[in-house]
């Protein structure tokens, strides 16, 4: 029986890994972070707040919608994003465990 690289690991492990993949450049950080701070936000007023060009943070945008994280709402020609905060409670409490299960190791290595 044969399967791709990716079966081989959890669900939660590929769920944390996609996650992390998504908070992997600082502009997405960067995008998350200027969206905490609003209640909805449309696309344009993003790029001006992060120094990159339009389409740049709309490819940024798009991976972090396809994460889950954000959510988009069309309204004539605008696009106004918000965080989903319930998708990030959920991610925020399984990395949490995560890192807490790899921290919590007793075991000294001595190299």
């Amino acid at each position: 029986m044969t399967f791709s690289k990716k079966e081989a690991f959890s669900d939660e492990f590929q769920e944390i890994a996609a996650f992390t993949k998504a908070l992997s450049h600082p502009a997405r950080l960067a995008i998350l972070d200027f969206l905490a701070k609003q209640n909805q936000c449309v696309s344009g007023d993003i790029t001006d707040e992060i120094p990159l060009s339009r389409t740049t943070v709309s490819q940024h945008l798009q991976e972090l919608k396809n994460a889950g994280l954000l959510k988009g709402t069309v309204s004539g020609t605008r696009v106004y994003y918000c965080l989903e905060t319930e998708k990030l409670k959920e991610m925020k409490e399984k990395l949490h465990a995560f890192m807490e299960k790899l921290s919590s190791n007793q075991t000294q290595c001595s190299i």
